[in-house]
Formats: structure tokens, sequence, C-alpha cells
């Protein structure tokens, strides 16, 4: 019970503590911003696949993970009930033909908890779809500041999902997801007189829309023993297109900026977007579509790859318009695996744990000067058991790059630190007497 209650109480703390993600990516000045990972620790340090599933682990990007039978290797008890939790830090050089900058980041990536009921299973939890944060300023031939854009925010996602058991080898299940959240973008127009002189005041636009829509996801696992010890694992999940709402505003404002860039407003305007049918607009969520196939032994080994497909191509924001961008339908490869020397090996720590490493390929989608912004990235990690009921502490380290120095562009090289909990439990647990 005392184990419950902490938890529960982490739980509550950490949604009460669940900010909006950040990063510092001159990326995430496009569309909804820079789209995060949907997965755990477990999931990106074996470079994303998420055709793996077990009895212990949450997976959160397929729904039918959450149903399953008893635990056949665990004197068929039913599967326990699971907590993750995971964080991130990380670190980016931005590089152009001119100039380099670095900056750190930390979050809270995601929280979920997850119980067995029958052959059903329910997941709920909190984890951010997109995040936006970026500074950036451009110069005139005389090298005079012309303009500074600036934004933040991003959307968040909270989720319902529920997985059944139809046969052995078959697991379906879907998700029920709420995404909500604002976007903050501000633009400053500098102004100079005839000598060349910064003018006393300068133009801001600032835009604001708020968020709010549902979407669904779909997933199937089936597995098969093909050998005695070796199993074949494949997997499939759809998420179709959803609309979700925004709710703009803007405002037009003369600033005057100090010697600390604090900005002071001289005078503002509400543009009046009711008139120009820009008050309410509606966003696309592009339908994401996954393959999975793998193999392995159960708590050995395993090694497999996923296949995404993201249509990115139907995006469109009628209130935030940019000239030299598109949006192009977005793909995934990811390839990885994981191995455990010996799972029960109690007299040894080191064999019990896990080994991950994977690797992917990335094209975001997104086009900027008719050039397309890819991603690369290697992952690697380790599961260390901690407590009982196989609970364990996850390590994942990344390694990647993102965009190119090429057609005026930057390009990001990042490592991330990241640390999951996965802690198992039996809150239902009949008490046995002999």
């Amino acid at each position: 019970m005392i184990r419950n209650l902490i938890v529960c109480s982490a739980l509550v703390f950490s949604l009460l503590a669940f900010g909006q993600q950040i990063t510092s990516s001159p990326y995430s000045f496009y569309g909804l911003g820079s789209i995060k990972f949907k997965g755990t620790v477990e999931n990106q340090s074996m470079g994303g696949i998420s055709v793996y599933s077990d009895s212990i682990h949450i997976n959160l990007r397929n729904p039918a993970s959450y149903a399953g039978n008893n635990l056949a290797f665990y004197n068929n008890e039913a599967r326990p009930v699971k907590f993750t939790m995971g964080t991130s830090f990380s670190s980016t050089t931005i590089e152009t033909m001119s100039a380099n900058d670095n900056y750190g980041n930390s979050s809270i990536d995601y929280l979920a908890l997850s119980f067995p009921v029958g052959k059903f299973g329910i997941g709920l939890g909190i984890l951010p779809y997109s995040s936006v944060g970026y500074s950036l300023q451009s110069r005139g031939d005389n090298d005079q500041l012309q303009f500074r854009y600036r934004g933040d925010g991003g959307i968040n996602r909270v989720f319902l999902a529920t997985g059944y058991q139809i046969h052995k080898n078959l697991k379906v299940g879907i998700d029920g997801q709420y995404n909500f959240g604002n976007v903050t973008n501000t633009s400053i127009a500098f102004g100079y007189n005839a000598q060349g002189e910064l003018l006393q005041y300068q133009s801001r636009v600032a835009k604001r829309s708020d968020l709010g829509g549902f979407s669904l996801n779909f997933g199937i696992i089936w597995s098969k023993k093909i050998f005695k010890s070796i199993e074949l694992m494949a997997s499939a999940s759809l998420s179709p297109d959803s609309n979700i709402s925004s709710k703009n505003k803007s405002q037009v404002a003369t600033i005057s900026i100090d010697s600390d860039q604090v900005e002071y407003i001289e005078s503002s305007a509400d543009v009046d977007l009711e008139l120009l049918n820009l008050s309410e607009t509606t966003l696309a969520l592009p339908s994401k579509s996954s393959f999975g196939l793998g193999i392995g032994a159960p708590r050995s080994w395993f090694f497999g790859f996923d296949y995404s497909i993201t249509e990115s191509s139907k995006y469109s924001n009628e209130f935030i318009e940019i000239n030299n961008a598109y949006f192009e339908d977005a793909s995934t490869f990811s390839l990885g695996g994981f191995f455990i020397p010996k799972y029960d090996s109690f007299s040894n720590y080191w064999k019990r744990i896990v080994y991950r490493a994977g690797i992917r390929m990335e094209q975001t989608g997104l086009v900027i000067n008719n050039q397309s912004i890819d991603e690369f990235g290697i992952s690697f990690g380790v599961g260390l058991p901690v407590g009982r009921l196989f609970s364990n502490a996850n390590l994942g380290f990344e390694w990647g790059q993102r965009g190119t120095t090429s057609s005026n562009l930057a390009k990001e090289t990042f490592f991330s630190f990241n640390v999951s909990l996965s802690v198992n439990d039996r809150w239902f647990e009949k008490r046995k007497f002999n």
C-alpha cells in the first residue's frame, strides 16, 4: 500500500509540474513546432522502434500493447500495474555558414500508467506532441538589424487507451487523445533614420493561437513462436487525419527597447481578426501510419525495424503564412534492438542489465528554400533492474544531426541524455495462506 501511495503521489506531483516541452530549435518556427518523439526512453534507445512489446514496459506508440494474457513465466499471475516517467537533458550546437551557437534544455517527456483488466488493458498519461521555442534575427546588407523573431509554446497531449487480447497471438487497441496548448509568435521590425541610427520606437506584431482538439490512434500487435525459443513479432498503427481548433489573437504595438532588451509598449491595438475571418481557424493533424517487424528470444534478445509515413503535406495554417517554406510527406526508418545476458541471474546483477542500441533516419517533411530538412540519430542505452517485480531505471543516449548549412539554413548537432523510471507493482494482489 505504501508503494501504491508513493506511485500515486509521484504521478499527481508530476502532472502538476508537467510544463510545455522546451526547445530552442530554429526549425520550431514552422508549422506547429518541432514534432516530439512519442515513446519511452526504452523505445528511443533502440532507434525509436515500437514493434517490441512485453508485459513489464509501457509502449506509448501502440495501444494494443496494453492488452495481454497472464504471465506464464510468473506463476500464471496477472500482468502488473505499470507506471513510467521520462525526462531528458539535451545539448545542441547550431551551425550556419557564418556563425554557430550552443544551447541546452531539460524537460519532463512523459507520464503514463497502465493496469490490467483481464484480457483488457487500460493506459493513460500525458506527453508533448510538439514544441515551439526559437529566437531569430535577420540583418541587412550593412549589417543593420532588420527583424527579430521569437516564439514559444506547443501542444501537449493527454490520452486514454485500451487494448484487448483477441487471441494468444493477436492484440488490438485504440488510443483516444486530447491535444491542447498554445503557440505565441512575435516579430519586431527595426527602423533607422537617414543617418543609419536606430529609431527610438520599433514596430512589433504578436500572434497567439490557443489550440485544442481530439485525435485517435489504432494499433495491432501479432506475435508467434516460430521455433522453440524464437518469437516473430509484427505491429501496425494508424492515426487518421484529425482537426484541432485554433482561437487566434493578434496585436500590433509600438515599443521601445532598453539596453537590457526589455520591451516597453508605447501604444498598441488589437487586430480585428473577425473581419478577416481568422479569429478561429482549423488546423489539420496529418495522418500517420507505422509498420514494424522483429524477431527475438523472449527475455533474452530482440532485433527489429519500424517504418512510418506522415502525410505532412496536408498541413496548412491560414493564420500564419510563411513564404519560403512548405511541407511534404514525412517518413522515418528505425532499426534497433536489445540484449540481456541472463535475465534471471539473481547472483550476478550485471547479467540482468538490458543493453539497447539503434539508429534512425528521418525526413521531417519540412522544406525551406527548396531544401528538405532531414534528421539522423544513433542511440544506445541500458535498463537497470531496481526493486522487485522487474521494475527498472532506464538510461538512454542519442547523438544526431538535423538540417543543413546549405541554402542559407542551419545544421543542428545534438546530444541527449534520457532517464526514465518504469515501476511494476501489484495493486490488487490476493493474499495467499497455507
